[in-house]
């Protein structure tokens, strides 16, 4: 008896699995081949309990009832009158042999199943299905899909509860939080009055910022027993209560010291995720997602097929939804997966309590290449399942809601319509999970020459307040990532890259545990190097003397040099934290500040040369350039 893909899958289950799923899929086979004429056997509803949480989530389980002869209607799977029975009997039979084998080693299928009763003439059943231009190729695939979006958009309704809403609440500190935003934004709008960003958009950095230091992220638990390293095992059987938040899956972090394993519950209850706050990016996309609908602010959870999520906020100041991802401590940077980490990206959809959006184009810059890996489903499926999902649940909004949300849809859409390129901040691999977790996902891409020469790199030029005084002041704090120019009415700019004229191989990294945060080279590079450029050429200047101060600290064997360049000399200094003088340095009107960074020893040497390590309490500036200037 030949085994097709789908049978063969469905065999592939571990034993327990197996038999739960097969005893259910024989049921359904059963019901039919008994009352063949009884209407309520010949249909399953998707979002009946039972099928969702027993056998949708099993590999092959839905591919089977496709191959009895189920097709894919609206809310349910319908097996019609003009379908075989035989065939059903077939894969019935199938299933039924291997279930007797595993589990009283005899082949013999059990005769359960009378002879079908003679046909009569029923009329097929009225449920519409979708029609043939909008179905994929695929049946199996689609359903697939259809329960993804499904389960998402059902999911995010838990951030909506205002108990849930209110234990978060109760961990955040929300009051520091806001006057953090509020005193950044008051310092913006002095030195731009005419700013038009808003306080919750300051809110959404000092989120994340709070949360990346709060949240674990976890590659593998430390022993429970010796506190050793420990290695994942094969999976273990989640307990009742890993299933009442969750955790249909149990990770085995095995001590192969003490032969203990520490078990890892994947819990997907936001709520269990604030009391154990660790885990990996669908941890903490889930939970980061929630605090940010406890403090008011308009969030969706993003799915990306390629195994990754995160949270879009929408600013009402900029009128359009913000990437954030809380991993990475990251704002506004939605190329960073497909340029920085080099992500093949086919579907990424944002999940509101009000909608869902395919807004996959936000997050590419390479149309093209996407539209040819989207062949899970057809792309009229797609909007046609997204349409219906959508109606549905909007059946109750206000028509000013309705409207509010059609409305930024059209902006979207609109924004689609153009590929950005990528800007600085967005070339750099994954930062967070060890090096070994994000080889294996193939996330650690440095960007390539090409994608390199689209990074704008930024010039410090004279503004006219620094012209009148002849004098340029820039300081950079490590701990607020902030640069401050202090010489132009202490205009500010978030964001270490922002300032940066060339950098290779470095990133910013936060150490949770110790509070600290510095810059270092990437993992798996053996040299990082950063610069910062001054030009006063454009401005009729050139320099008259220079001060520097720059912090940086070696462990081991690592090292740090920094450089002093012009357009006429180059010069060597220390970056030990004291002020250096530079007061020969007349009639250039060029300067470029660099550091290099190399050595160390073992699998962190990339940590063993640091630029600007300080505590996140501190508000030192790590970086200080101070250049008085003259006509030229």
């Amino acid at each position: 008896m030949s085994v097709s893909p789908a049978i063969s899958a469905l065999f592939d289950n571990p034993n327990d699995v197996f038999r739960d799923v097969a005893k259910l899929l024989l049921t359904y086979a059963d019901n039919i081949l008994r009352n063949p004429n009884e209407e309520k056997y010949r249909s399953i509803r998707i979002g009946n309990p039972t099928f969702s949480t027993k056998l949708l989530p099993i590999k092959g389980a839905v591919e089977c009832l496709f191959e009895m002869g189920f097709q894919e209607a609206e809310t349910h799977l319908v097996f019609p009158q003009s379908a075989s029975v035989d065939q059903l009997r077939l894969i019935r039979e199938k299933i039924a042999a291997e279930l007797n084998l595993r589990t009283h080693g005899d082949p013999a299928v059990p005769p359960a199943v009378p002879p079908a009763a003679p046909r009569s003439s029923v009329p097929a059943i009225s449920r519409p299905a979708a029609p043939p231009a909008q179905q994929p190729s695929s049946p199996g695939s689609s359903m697939s899909f259809f329960v993804t979006l499904q389960s998402n958009f059902q999911h995010v309704l838990q951030y909506e509860k205002p108990e849930l809403q209110q234990k978060a609440r109760s961990l955040i500190p929300h009051q520091l939080l806001l006057s953090a935003a509020q005193h950044k934004l008051n310092e913006l709008k002095e030195a731009d009055p005419g700013c038009k960003l808003g306080v919750e958009d300051f809110l959404v950095l000092e989120l994340l910022r709070w949360f990346k230091q709060n949240f674990s992220w976890v590659d593998s638990l430390p022993c429970s027993q010796c506190g050793g390293p420990t290695q994942h095992g094969h999976a273990l059987t989640p307990s009742a209560d890993d299933l009442r938040w969750g955790a249909q899956r149990v990770e085995n972090h095995y001590c192969q010291s003490c032969q203990l394993s520490t078990r890892f519950p994947r819990y997907n209850h936001p709520e269990k995720l604030l009391e154990t706050r660790r885990g990996r990016c669908g941890e903490w996309a889930n939970c980061f997602t929630l605090c940010c609908r406890a403090v008011g602010l308009e969030a969706r959870y993003i799915w990306d097929s390629t195994d990754h999520v995160w949270t879009e906020i929408y600013s009402v100041s900029q009128r359009r939804w913000l990437h954030c991802d809380s991993c990475e401590n990251v704002c506004d940077k939605p190329l960073l997966y497909e340029v920085g980490w080099g992500k093949k990206l086919a579907y990424v959809l944002a999940f509101s309590k009000d909608q869902v959006v395919d807004v996959t184009w936000r997050y590419s810059c390479k149309h093209p290449e996407i539209l040819s890996r989207r062949t899970k489903v057809q792309e009229a499926w797609l909007l046609h399942t997204i349409n219906r999902l959508n109606t549905a649940r909007q059946q109750s909004l206000s028509p000013d809601r309705k409207m509010e949300l059609t409305e930024r849809l059209l902006v979207e859409l609109v924004e689609f319509i153009s590929p950005k390129k990528p800007k600085a901040g967005e070339l750099g691999g994954r930062n967070s999970g060890s090096l070994a977790w994000r080889l294996a996902r193939g996330e650690t891409k440095a960007a390539d020459a090409s994608t390199a020469t689209q990074m704008p790199a930024f010039v410090f030029t004279p503004t006219e307040k620094e012209k009148d005084e002849q004098l340029l002041h820039v300081r950079y704090v490590s701990s607020k990532d902030q640069y401050c120019r202090v010489s132009s009415c202490s205009e500010t700019t978030p964001g270490w890259e922002r300032c940066v004229w060339t950098r290779e191989s470095v990133f910013r990294k936060v150490e949770s545990d110790w509070h600290m945060a510095y810059i270092a080279r990437t993992e798996g590079s053996t040299v990082g190097r950063i610069s910062w450029k001054f030009d006063f050429a454009p401005a009729g200047l050139k320099i008259k003397s220079v001060s520097i101060m720059a912090s940086s600290q070696t462990f081991h064997s690592g090292k740090v040099c920094w450089s002093l360049q012009s357009d006429q000399s180059t010069t060597e200094f220390p970056g030990d934290g004291t002020v250096q003088s530079f007061p020969s340095w007349c009639s250039s009107s060029e300067l470029v500040v660099s550091a290099e960074l190399s050595g160390g020893e073992g699998d962190v040497s990339w940590q063993h040369s640091q630029l600007f390590r300080q505590s996140l309490k501190e508000e030192e500036p790590s970086l200080e350039v101070i250049i008085h200037l003259q006509d030229a």
